[in-house]
């Protein structure tokens, strides 16, 4: 039964490909992805190694699964800042599945035959100096490339993006010899934005969190406004190629007003 099972599946997600294949695609994904412990409870893991690094491979099916629908930009959302009140145990594995797949990224020959620019958004200075190093190694490797951008954001969080632009903002007022209260009066939505972590990339046309978890928990909450959401019952580690395919199908079939 379950080799028949996957023959439909197989083809159903290929049926599926070939529809969206015809939509007009996002040109920026965002995904929150959550779900490791979950996942990792219903399947008994409990070594906190083993919990993360099932994550933190999936990483690179979503970059093939963005590349064949020809998606440019995709952010995922690693860490937050939240998370790193969790525990120290926990914490190191975390980091170590983030850093472990940053190395891989720098080196990995798919992403050079794609020529994929990988970035990182965040407050990196957060990082141990080790996963610092290792996001930087990737950034590097791939600083020139321009037929995609894989976005992590790590040690993120929506409100400190926020407060961390408009400190940036106000002491570049200040070099300009402006009060705060001629910066008040002058300020625009374009002001703030040019000095978010993120200010380089589009925004976001669809946002993706996994787990059944219904919110953003913070997630690019400035660039977020027009972006369309999709939540899937799925853990992130389980997260399949034909559920990525339904949430572009959806995002395909909605229309967008952008306020209008």
């Amino acid at each position: 039964m379950s080799t028949i099972r996957n023959v439909l599946v197989a083809l159903y997600q290929q049926y599926l490909e070939q529809q969206v294949l015809k939509g007009a695609m996002p040109g920026h994904v965002g995904i929150i992805l959550d779900g490791n412990r979950r996942h990792a409870r219903a399947l008994n893991i409990t070594d906190p190694d083993a919990i993360y690094n099932l994550g933190a491979d999936k990483l690179k099916d979503v970059l093939e699964w963005c590349a064949d629908l020809g998606i440019k930009t995709v952010t995922l959302w690693v860490l937050s800042t939240d998370n790193l009140k969790r525990s120290p145990e926990e914490m190191s594995s975390i980091l170590a599945a983030i850093e472990r797949r940053m190395r891989q990224l720098a080196e990995e020959p798919e992403i050079h035959r794609r020529k994929v620019k990988v970035r990182a958004s965040g407050r990196l200075d957060a990082l141990p100096a080790s996963v610092a190093e290792a996001i930087d190694a990737a950034t590097r490797a791939t600083q020139n490339y321009e037929a995609m951008c894989i976005n992590i954001a790590v040690a993120y969080g929506g409100r400190e993006e926020i407060i961390d632009a408009m400190r940036k903002l106000l002491v570049e007022k200040d070099h300009e010899g402006k009060t705060l209260i001629s910066v008040a009066h002058e300020l625009t939505p374009a002001d703030i934005a040019r000095h978010l972590y993120s200010a380089d990339l589009p925004e976001p046309d669809l946002i993706i969190r996994t787990s059944g978890e219904v919110r953003l928990s913070g997630f690019l909450l400035w660039q977020s406004v027009y972006s369309e959401f999709y939540f899937s019952d799925v853990y992130w580690p389980a997260f399949r190629k034909i559920d990525f395919l339904r949430a572009v199908r959806s995002f395909q079939q909605r229309t967008r007003r952008f306020g209008k």
